[in-house]
């Protein structure tokens, strides 16, 4: 994944995966989207994400499953 999306560092979060530059980690914004939450409430909780950033994680993260995924 692109780093400027997202980083990973021992010091921040205990090496999470965070969006970079935030303290925010990517997992965070699945579990809002599993849960019953929407990505306007995850934006308006974690106002370091801009929305952009957000989708381009969403979007990396769908190109990687179907890159991964076995062919029928």
């Amino acid at each position: 994944m692109d780093a400027s999306l997202v980083s990973r560092d021992p010091e921040v979060m205990s090496g999470a995966l965070c969006f970079t530059g935030t303290r925010v980690p990517v997992k965070n914004l699945f579990d809002y989207l599993e849960g019953t939450s929407s990505l306007e409430e995850f934006l308006e909780d974690f106002p370091s994400v801009s929305r952009q950033r957000a989708i381009a994680v969403l979007e990396a993260a769908r190109e990687r499953l179907a890159a991964d995924a076995p062919a029928a």
